[in-house]
């Protein structure tokens, strides 16, 4: 059973400004890191790309409650 949440107007529109923030500047920026690490070689002793696609994953759970 799903919760209902009741939001002010102004806390709707703060959601809405966040989640349009994490689409069009957060998701590039993880994208573009997830690209350099890759370029970095072996994948599977990468940290950088570990953190980058878990922080992916993060942005993404993030987005999809918003939505």
């Amino acid at each position: 059973m799903a919760t209902v949440s009741y939001v002010t107007e102004e806390g709707y529109n703060k959601m809405l400004e966040e989640l349009k923030h994490l689409e069009t500047v957060e998701r590039p920026n993880i994208s573009k890191q997830i690209a350099e690490a890759r370029d970095k070689g072996d994948l599977s002793e990468n940290a950088e790309y570990d953190a980058a696609k878990e922080a992916q994953g993060l942005l993404e759970g993030k987005i999809s409650l918003l939505k």
